[in-house]
């Protein structure tokens, strides 16, 4: 069953990286990939965590897609922002983050994963410009305190489709990614392990969350990087 049909009929699909890295481009179009898992190596602190949770690490680019046209355009730099309702430990507030490297917006991979996603929810949301906000993050684990790539909880984001893509996992166990439906029950769970394993979910029809991670070895660098992209649809413009 393809992953539209699966959305479709889950609200939710949860993809294996050697079925999911096929779908971002032939065997070289993504000569870049170790550049692009290098940016995560410089993304700074998320200072807008409480007192407590000094473990994320991330980056952030706003994006824009017409129906009409297969690419996207990069806008400019603006804030995030949730609504208390998606987001209790931060929402209501604007948080502005260090923007997304131009050369990693605009490398093969980066445009691999967003030519994917396009087609993607363009089939689930057809004829629908797209407003799509894209976050590098790094979560941290250390011997004392476990990080937590959900520190918010099980939740919606408030927009149409997430695409959730793994880029490393260095020397942590746990992180499972968890699916919810609406009244919290447990649809399904996949822990990304492996480069390119991804979570895709239709925001509106269920949540989804992130177990904490731990270091395996506390003497040793410990983190989980993923890229985070969400696509909310708007009538196209006229």
């Amino acid at each position: 069953m393809r992953i539209e049909e699966r959305i479709g009929r889950d609200g939710f699909a949860l993809v294996a990286g050697v079925d999911m890295r096929p779908l971002l481009g032939a065997a070289d179009a993504l000569a870049d990939w170790e550049r692009f898992v290098a940016s995560w190596d410089d993304l700074p602190l998320d200072i807008h965590l409480p007192e407590g949770h000094r473990y994320r690490r991330r980056r952030y680019a706003t994006l824009s897609a017409r129906a009409s046209e297969s690419g996207f355009r990069v806008e400019p730099r603006q804030p995030h922002y949730q609504a208390p309702e998606y987001n209790r430990l931060v929402g209501g507030i604007e948080r502005w983050f260090e923007p997304i490297r131009p050369e990693v917006l605009g490398g093969h991979t980066f445009r691999g994963v967003m030519a994917f996603a396009l087609r993607l929810f363009g089939a689930l949301r057809p004829k629908r410009d797209w407003h799509i906000e894209c976050h590098q993050f790094r979560i941290e684990a250390r011997g004392d305190a476990a990080g937590q790539p959900t520190p918010e909880g099980v939740h919606r984001d408030g927009v149409d489709y997430v695409l959730v893509l793994l880029v490393r996992r260095v020397n942590i166990e746990s992180g499972t990614t968890t699916v919810h439906d609406l009244d919290g029950r447990l649809l399904g769970s996949f822990t990304l392990a492996d480069p390119f394993d991804a979570a895709l979910v239709d925001d509106a029809r269920v949540m989804h969350g992130v177990t904490p991670v731990r270091p395996l070895d506390p003497r040793r660098p410990a983190f989980r990087d993923v890229l985070v992209v969400t696509f909310r649809a708007r009538e196209p413009a006229g």
